[in-house]
């Protein structure tokens, strides 16, 4: 597996840089980075405009002296070096550049938290034999990486590196399992779930920032392959829904309103107690002394005293500016509890009546077949001598 700390290409380029003989294409790369860094942001055109900036300082090393008797891999590296000197200088003028891209990113981000909660393998039907954690997870680590870097070519190979461990899998699960490989259609839903489960960071924007500044001679062949299919998978998971999955509608609905409950009920509560307490004095209107909260040790060896700062006081400690305090934790309490009340006794009804129906169905049929019993005997009485 190829790794993204190899830096030889870009080392050997910044020394051949600092050689005096290269000072016009080094007065090149800087003039266009700065002329660039002041122009507006336009996605499109900027990936059109650094590309045509690549293939122009292409040609000029290839023709340089300093290149005159290199191999074509020794050129290939100084250009490897050339993009991602370029990027990284540019990296916050042309990554998640504009406020769509941003909101996007949040978008999925938020989606994809929902859809862990419930989300398995045999919904996106996902054999038995491909289901292997520890490949699962060693493919999730390596695209999590992808943020960490500035350069195209480094995310790329975070794609590359994850695909080329559920390809392995995929091989292995071929020969020692028997089950006959599907290609993409074993391929893409495990490249599904495995982003899923480890939902990259600003996903939309890494995957854009690929297509629009890696070399364009570069996205061919595997790499090519590996960054189409998680962008089909990036689409997929945007468009998700039952009809996606192997689930009803109605227990998917319920699945996702259930996760936005669980993922939206303890965060703004904790935020909600803990802005209180922290700016309590800031608010207070009332001349007394602020409230002494004690501390409590809950029974998983935690302090309870930071989320629930008025659990230990006296009726004697408590400030007029309390008073407006608990008020807002009090309404806040009860507006949470009575949204997932109705959402679990709305759970409730739901798989009763789903319940139901399977036990009428089953009854049905059972009368019926009882009924045909008792004509048949009937039919036969009448028949004896």
């Amino acid at each position: 597996m190829e790794t993204v700390t190899h830096s030889s290409p870009f080392d050997s380029f910044l020394d051949r840089m600092r050689n005096p003989a290269s000072l016009d294409l080094v007065r090149s790369i800087k003039s266009f980075i700065v002329s660039f860094s002041y122009t507006a942001s336009n996605p499109e055109t900027d990936g059109k405009r650094i590309q045509e900036f690549f293939q122009t300082m292409e040609d000029a090393i290839r023709d340089h002296p300093l290149w005159a008797s290199s191999s074509d891999d020794e050129t290939d590296n100084a250009l490897e070096g050339l993009e991602k000197y370029v990027m990284t200088k540019l990296h916050s003028r042309t990554f998640a550049s504009t406020p769509e891209d941003v909101k996007i990113d949040a978008e999925i981000s938020e989606k994809i938290s929902l859809l862990q909660t419930f989300l398995r393998p045999q919904h996106l039907d996902i054999p038995s034999a491909l289901q292997n954690e520890a490949a699962w997870l060693l493919a999730e680590k390596e695209l999590k990486k992808i943020n960490a870097f500035k350069a195209p070519r480094e995310k790329l190979l975070c794609i590359i590196n994850c695909s080329r461990v559920i390809n392995n899998l995929l091989l292995n699960a071929s020969i020692s399992e028997d089950h006959v490989p599907g290609g993409a259609d074993d391929f893409l839903p495990v490249l599904i779930y495995v982003t899923i489960k480890a939902n990259p960071p600003q996903l939309h924007s890494n995957l854009k920032f690929i297509q629009l500044y890696r070399r364009q001679s570069k996205l061919v062949s595997e790499a090519a392959y590996y960054l189409t299919n998680l962008v089909s998978a990036k689409s997929f998971i945007v468009d998700l829904n039952a009809k996606s999955l192997s689930i009803e509608e109605s227990e998917f609905m319920e699945s996702m309103e259930a996760a936005r409950l669980v993922n939206r009920v303890p965060q703004e509560t904790v935020t909600t107690i803990n802005k209180r307490s922290i700016f309590g004095k800031l608010m207070d209107p009332g001349p007394s002394t602020p409230v002494h909260v004690k501390t409590q040790t809950n029974v998983n060896g935690g302090s309870s005293g930071s989320n629930y700062p008025y659990m230990e006081a006296e009726a004697g400690e408590l400030t007029v500016g309390d008073v407006e305090r608990l008020l807002s934790l009090y309404k806040d309490v009860v507006t949470k509890y009575t949204s997932l009340c109705n959402t679990v006794r709305h759970l409730s009804v739901s798989r009763t009546q789903r319940h139901d129906g399977l036990l009428r169905e089953s009854n049905g049929t059972h009368k019926d077949t009882c009924s045909k019993e008792t004509e048949k005997r009937v039919m036969l009485s009448s028949t004896e001598p």
